[in-house]
């Protein structure tokens, strides 16, 4: 529930926000200024285009509503249901009510995932994340543009200068925050950044970008189920990137004989409908493959370098880094009926072509055919859901490829180098299939009522990991703070020669019809260590043009 007494309002040199007061059923009332420009809205010409700064004004903005969602795929679940339009570059700031422009208080930014082709930032429940907080923080929440509008690599786009559009306008925000954020009560020189997913792989790549004008916009990350080497980032001209920047243009009916130089002028005409209904068709033409379209590339700027060159030259911004995986990463994105033996060999030739017949090879001793081998831990045991024989093997396997190994790679690189790690693996199965899926822990980590009202044990797992994180965000280390539930484990920071890992949910099967158990503890971090030790090996292939 919104309850205006009296709404706040902050004036920046854009303009007066008045913003609204969230109650709820939170400890606190939470101070809410939505959908606040932070860049003019990149329509008509501006589409296509680096994100441009709002001008100063005197004027009065309704910052009491969340801005409209970046256009791509159909918004995934959580948070309030928001109409798409290009006009999509807004913040959404919360801090607790009496924030004073003089506290400085600890600041978190949360970067939406979404396979860079879909989501927004209401899918996170951040009001909740700052209210149930112990120690004050203010949070940032924003839109930032995805599909082919922010993402559309291309050797033409890198001659026109729009590479990783959707990289930029995250850049363009942080900046927008070291020059506001002081408004709102919030401190400059102390910001966290976080997110899921793609919002997970963008703070990878700007942790890894080493340049004097990015460095300075960040201290500490939250890297959740992500990270710069995940999946495949490769160089704007790679074949695939050519190949759906001309499905795209042929999606819009560019015509053929068009000059080069027009391209983009043509493409700045169309109606926005136009431009999105040919997005999603080209995204939906790889998607099951995995070759995910419009998907940020190697630019030489915002991503400078292939992600594993920049690990091993030790220039990167080292920060405190907080990094975890769920146990189930593949669930929701590999064909649930994959049968045969051949479809799991094929699903690797056709996602990844570079890999030889050896590495082919590999992938199946590691991953064992449960239709071969009685031992198999990929033996399917979920009656009734459909599913095939193959399935459970390679959601694991692509689990592993995709983000288990990648957030691990993080891990160690960042540590070897010197910067404080905190590894997690959230292990909760709150389906029968999806088991531990791809952001689960997201609803969890902002003790909504949606997830503490299930159960006392939903409640104290809750507050756990809610504790960890607003302590990592206020006082950099995720012990100091106490948190609303309880004691916890000690979580010990990773160490190559000694890695440790906080398990959330091990053993709770109560949303599946078992028994409850505690929930984290800290262990030794050995599980599917070989499997993440080969797909470590076969990155350079994933950086290839």
């Amino acid at each position: 529930m919104t309850v205006d007494s009296k709404p706040p309002s902050v004036t920046l040199a854009q303009g007066q926000l008045v913003g609204t007061q969230l109650k709820d059923n939170f400890p606190q009332t939470v101070e809410a200024f939505l959908g606040v420009p932070y860049a003019l809205p990149p329509v008509g010409d501006r589409r296509f285009r680096p994100a441009v700064k709002v001008a100063r004004s005197s004027d009065t903005i309704d910052a009491s509503k969340y801005g409209p969602a970046a256009p791509g795929k159909a918004l995934l679940s959580g948070g309030p249901k928001l109409e798409q339009s290009e006009d999509c570059l807004t913040a959404n700031v919360f801090r607790p009510a009496g924030a004073a422009d003089t506290q400085k208080l600890p600041v978190a930014v949360y970067i939406h995932g979404g396979a860079f082709n879909r989501g927004a930032a209401t899918m996170h429940d951040t009001a909740s994340m700052v209210a149930w907080s112990e120690e004050p923080f203010v949070a940032v929440s924003f839109g930032y543009r995805i599909g082919a509008l922010g993402f559309l690599p291309s050797s033409l786009s890198e001659k026109e200068g729009l590479l990783n559009l959707g990289l930029r306008d995250q850049i363009h925000l942080l900046e927008w925050v070291q020059e506001n954020i002081g408004h709102f009560g919030g401190d400059a020189g102390n910001v966290t950044l976080f997110g899921l997913s793609a919002g997970a792989h963008s703070i990878g790549h700007l942790l890894l970008n080493h340049n004097a004008n990015i460095s300075h916009l960040f201290h500490r990350v939250i890297i959740e189920s992500g990270a710069p080497t995940s999946r495949a980032v490769r160089p704007y001209n790679a074949k695939v990137h050519e190949e759906q920047f001309g499905d795209f243009l042929k999606e819009v009916r560019c015509p053929a004989d068009l000059p080069e130089s027009e391209i983009f002028q043509f493409l700045r005409s169309l109606p926005s409908l136009t431009v999105t209904n040919a997005q999603t068709a080209v995204f939906d033409k790889y998607n099951p493959s995995l070759r995910w379209a419009f998907q940020p590339v190697i630019d030489g700027d915002t991503i400078a370098r292939k992600p594993l060159d920049a690990w091993e030259s030790t220039a990167w911004n080292k920060v405190p880094i907080m990094t975890g995986f769920n146990g189930n990463e593949g669930t929701m994105y590999v064909e649930k009926q994959m049968s045969k033996a051949f479809q799991f060999r094929q699903f690797w030739e056709n996602l990844l072509p570079e890999l030889s017949s050896s590495d082919l090879d590999t992938i199946e001793k590691l991953y064992p055919d449960p239709l071969v081998d009685p031992s198999s831990p990929y033996i399917e045991t979920r009656e009734g859901e459909g599913l095939g024989p193959q399935y459970k093997r390679i959601e694991a396997a692509y689990a592993h490829y995709a983000y288990v190994a990648p957030v691990r790679q993080t891990a160690e690189f960042a540590s070897s180098q010197g910067a404080p790690v905190y590894l997690y693996h959230w292990a909760l199965p709150r389906t029968v299939v999806g088991r531990a899926n791809h952001g689960d822990n997201m609803y969890y980590e902002t003790y909504n009522a949606g997830i503490t009202n299930i159960s006392k044990s939903q409640k104290e797992l809750s507050g756990t990991l809610h504790a960890y994180l607003t302590s990592f965000i206020t006082k950099g280390d995720p012990n100091t703070i106490s948190g609303r539930y309880g004691e916890r484990p000690e979580w010990k920071p990773f160490k190559p020669e000694d890695a440790t890992v906080m398990i959330f949910g091990e053993g709770n099967d109560e949303l599946i019809g078992g028994d409850t158990a505690p929930p984290a503890k800290c262990v030794a971090d050995g599980w599917a260590r070989d499997e993440t030790k080969f797909w470590w090996s076969k990155v350079p292939i994933s950086q290839l043009a």
